[in-house]
């Protein structure tokens, strides 16, 4: 299965299609050849071996486990065996083999990739539960607990339907057992793959219903568990269903250079060996063909290919430090392209993948790509999850950073499993998990700290809030991209540093706004979790955004002030009677009226009364859009939200010792919002909340004595002309 190390894998005979394609020749390990399913079918009809030793049928399997595992003690394996023989004994595959030849042929693809016992001990049991008389009962009793626990997970993932009605509700809770242990969907991925192999003996429209749905939601999922030689033979299978005619035109494509004279790939590596040779680093180098999707998604980016588009050079060492120095050496010996250069070592992807990649440039013009990593990093680059073992062994290190706390869940499922938590239902998780399955790209940002956080391309500073602080980021009040003041909706770039700047108010709400910028699901979830709690609150910045944006078409993006009514103890403080007892009264944002400012109300939807500054250029519209006006006053009391600007010039820690100042005045800060730096200079907004109005005007006084501010003002008014 080692895909990288020699050949593409590439699809089993499908109707039309030729048994595999031709690769350029090159030095390269020597592959296992495919295990010939009649004969596994012989031996497995001979029935189980004796109790001492291991049956015939499944010494492939011990083989390819002992390369990985040969301290592995294989009794588990030989009864796991031995029941799955006699319970299957007598049923068949569509194709006419015995049927024990699927789970043998699933125990081997796991067994290649470097599964653990465990997981191949379920693996050879995962359909008996379901199609013969086995129960999960009798697994646990003979096997244990964790091989009960992947079987029962498989067993249920085999009740789903993965199609356009699958049922939401079912597909979570699959997720949900994937992400408790990710053996269960490793084994699932397998079975899969298997099937794909023999799917050629089926309706055609059969197949091509199962390989839509590989391509949808479990080719997707390979990618995201790392688990690439698995993901790569998908591809190619469901490429081979789907589009046959252009799978035809790739394999010519590849079959026409396998008989070139001249192989750049081939001289390049050749060129490699030498120069490390010399420079006495221990390293193998070979060549890596593209499969069938990769050279066909080539193609359709260049009208011609040259020979060093079919592959690249794989360089694999001992040391991390190797690989430096592997590096080090190419650039200096060749012709580097340094625009190709990407650093995964440093920063793995969200998938656990580690690797250098770069270029070299050969005279005549063509472009070779290099990859560069250790062993074990070309185990977890093919093996992904699967190459890291049992999720319930103790880590032998602890994790570079918090965010992966089980070795063996990549960054993507721990998040996962976060917010299919937080999901306020099953059709919402669903979709979410839909749409994050289609991001096929992931950047990476960094903390002031050091950290790293993994999100989708296309991701915003909301998006970076939650996925650092969970529901706290419905404090977060500003961010800094790269060191310089930004808004929340600012779209981030792969490399970029974030710094997000976190009001003190733990009673924070999230901005119904902050959706149209969420485009991770923790984001979105928590943001929708919240409204949903607080449906008055929710209801208020509907209302609100929809009103100020009918009477004003440049408010600021802030939070709505929301006032009580009377009630029979008299008005609480800082509110607005009304001429109309009972009514919801709002102040509105766009003036934040504060006493004593002289005031004027307007009926709007819902029975609700909207209070503007008699100045506010938003009342002569309302006026002349027949709105009906509202006798509205001040109460006794003198709490009021006030909006105010702060403009200032940009310097480190501008926002933090502004936010104190304010808070040391007994303000808090309701909602704000950072506009983008211009010229050295940076408009802030916010809407506070004060005790006393009376305190307003020390307020700004401490404001301004913040060094770098050059002025604080009231929000004013728009003008007519505005």
């Amino acid at each position: 299965m080692s895909a990288e190390a020699t050949n593409s894998v590439t699809p089993g005979p499908m109707p039309g299609a030729v048994s595999g394609p031709v690769t350029p020749t090159a030095p390269r390990r020597k592959a296992r050849p495919r295990i010939d399913l009649r004969r596994l079918g012989r031996a497995a009809l001979l029935g189980p071996a004796a109790r001492d030793r291991l049956p015939d049928a499944i010494s492939h399997v011990v083989e390819a486990h002992r390369a990985h595992h040969p301290d592995a003690d294989l009794e588990p394996l030989r009864r796991a065996y031995v029941l799955a023989e006699s319970s299957h004994r007598g049923q068949m595959r569509k194709s006419g083999e015995p049927y024990i030849t699927h789970p043998l042929a699933v125990t081997l693809i796991l067994a290649e990739l470097g599964a653990e016992t465990t997981t191949l001990t379920a693996s050879l049991l995962h359909d008996t539960v379901e199609d013969t008389d086995v129960t999960l009962d009798q697994v646990g009793a003979q096997f244990g607990e964790e091989v009960r626990y992947l079987v029962d997970g498989v067993t249920k993932l085999e009740k789903v339907d993965y199609g356009a009605a699958a049922e939401p509700e079912t597909f979570r809770k699959m997720l949900v057992a994937t992400g408790n242990d990710v053996r269960v969907m490793s084994i699932k991925l397998a079975d899969r793959l298997h099937n794909m192999r023999t799917l050629g003996v089926m309706r055609p429209e059969k197949q091509e219903r199962i390989a839509k749905v590989t391509r949808d939601v479990l080719i997707p999922l390979a990618e995201r568990l790392g688990v690439q030689a698995l993901k790569t033979e998908l591809e190619d299978l469901v490429f081979a269903i789907l589009h046959p005619e252009e799978y035809d035109r790739t394999r010519e494509l590849i079959v026409r250079n396998a008989a070139r004279a001249d192989d750049p790939l081939a001289e390049v590596a050749d060129e490699v060996r030498t120069v490390l040779r010399e420079a006495d680093i221990p390293a193998e180098v070979l060549i890596r063909p593209r499969h069938f999707v990769s050279v066909h998604r080539v193609s359709r980016k260049r009208s011609r290919l040259r020979g060093s588009d079919f592959g690249r050079v794989l360089v694999l060492v001992n040391e991390d430090a190797d690989c430096y120095g592997v590096l080090g050496e190419l650039h200096t010996c060749m012709t580097p392209v340094v625009s190709e250069f990407k650093d995964f070592i440093a920063v793995p992807k969200f998938n656990l993948y580690q690797s250098l990649h770069t270029a070299v440039a050969r005279e005549d013009g063509q472009v070779i790509e290099v990859l560069i990593r250790t062993h074990q990093m070309h185990k977890v680059a093919e093996a992904g999850v699967v190459a890291l073992g049992n999720p319930y062994a103790p880590a032998a290190d602890d994790p570079a950073d918090g965010e992966r706390v089980d070795p063996t869940r990549p960054g993507w499922l721990s998040r996962l499993l976060d917010w299919q938590e937080a999901a306020p239902d099953s059709d919402h998780f669903w979709s979410t998990l839909r749409e994050d399955l289609a991001q096929d790209r992931e950047i990476t940002v960094f903390r002031p700290d050091g950290g790293t956080l993994g999100l989708p391309e296309g991701a915003t500073c909301v998006d970076a809030a939650y996925a650092q602080y969970g529901e706290d980021a419905h404090a977060c009040i500003g961010a800094r991209v790269n060191g310089r003041l930004a808004t929340l909706s600012t779209v981030l770039k792969d490399g970029d540093t974030v710094q997000l700047l976190m009001g003190q108010d733990p009673a924070s709400e999230p901005s119904r706004e902050w959706l149209e910028h969420a485009h991770t699901p923790a984001a979105r979830i928590a943001i929708q979790r919240w409204l949903a709690a607080h449906p008055a609150q929710a209801e208020a910045q509907r209302t609100e955004t929809r009103e100020d944006r009918q009477t004003e078409d440049r408010a600021p993006a802030l939070r709505p002030a929301t006032a009580g009514t009377p009630d029979q103890d008299g008005p609480a403080p800082g509110h607005v009677l009304t001429d109309r007892p009972g009514a919801t009264v709002r102040l509105a944002r766009c003036c934040t009226p504060v006493p004593p400012d002289e005031i004027t109300g307007f009926a709007v939807r819902g029975g609700a009364v909207t209070v503007h500054r008699a100045e506010c250029a938003a009342v002569d519209r309302m006026k002349g859009g027949g709105r009906t006006e509202v006798g509205v006053r001040w109460g006794e009391a003198t709490e009021c939200r006030v909006m105010l600007v702060a403009e200032s010039f940009v310097r480190p820690h501008l926002l933090a010792d502004l936010t104190e100042a304010m808070a040391l005045e007994g303000a808090e800060i309701v909602s704000a919002t950072v506009e983008p730096p211009a010229q050295q200079q940076v408009r802030h907004t916010y809407t506070v909340q004060l005790p006393d109005a009376g305190h307003l005007p020390a307020l700004m006084r401490a404001m301004r004595n913040v060094a770098g501010v050059y002025d604080v003002s009231r929000a004013q008014p728009q003008t007519q002309g505005g």
